[in-house]
């Protein structure tokens, strides 16, 4: 799964992975978050949980592979952004969000800014396995400790169906995350943007403390 993957995904509108409204599992934990953050979003696509974010007071940063999706994201939510370079990446700014356009992986602390929450809706479960221990090693060398973090994954019978999105279970997670607190928070069914996950798949959110 190669950065063509994603942007073929995008230009074709195959993204049902993203919601038109915040995620429930974030409006019900965000608290978790801390008050007054800056959090990270990584893989962030276009999602409104963006705007969520910024509204309960937090300053938003995203990454994202797409920056047709960052654009999206901007003239949807109708912002006029400040675009600069940023190295290897683009950056969109306005208000309290700010979208970084490129490749996760040349994403720094010194990108990113002064990060102290991580919020991931569809990120590590949008991973093959391969690049998930990559993933969460990256996120773990840009956020400091003690950070506060929401993840949101999917489990299912991995065989049964190919990802992504991919199915991402509790054992698995807590090796990612081997010397941080992780904690189960809700599980339930998932819903239909999962089309044939849904009927055996469940989601799990969980808090995550670096």
């Amino acid at each position: 799964m190669n950065h063509d993957f994603w942007r073929s995904r995008w230009a074709a509108g195959q993204i049902g992975f993203h919601q038109g409204r915040p995620n429930p599992f974030l409006e019900r934990h965000h608290a978790l978050l801390g008050a007054a953050k800056r959090v990270f979003v990584p893989l962030c696509g276009k999602t409104v949980d963006l705007v969520f974010l910024a509204a309960q007071g937090h300053q938003v940063v995203g990454v994202e592979l797409v920056e047709d999706a960052v654009k999206a994201f901007f003239t949807e939510q109708q912002l006029t952004p400040t675009v600069t370079p940023q190295g290897p990446l683009t950056q969109y700014q306005a208000g309290a969000i700010t979208l970084l356009a490129g490749d996760y992986f040349h994403a720094t602390r010194a990108a990113l800014g002064a990060v102290t929450a991580v919020y991931d809706r569809a990120a590590i479960i949008a991973l093959p396995p391969e690049v998930r221990t990559r993933y969460v090693s990256h996120l773990r060398k840009v956020v400091p400790e003690g950070s506060e973090g929401l993840v949101v994954t999917l489990e299912y019978p991995q065989a049964e169906a190919e990802g992504p999105p991919f199915s991402v279970p509790e054992a698995e997670l807590r090796t990612h995350y081997a010397g941080a607190r992780v904690e189960l928070l809700e599980q339930g069914p998932a819903d239909g943007r999962f089309a044939v996950f849904a009927e055996r798949a469940r989601e799990c959110c969980w808090h995550v403390r670096f």
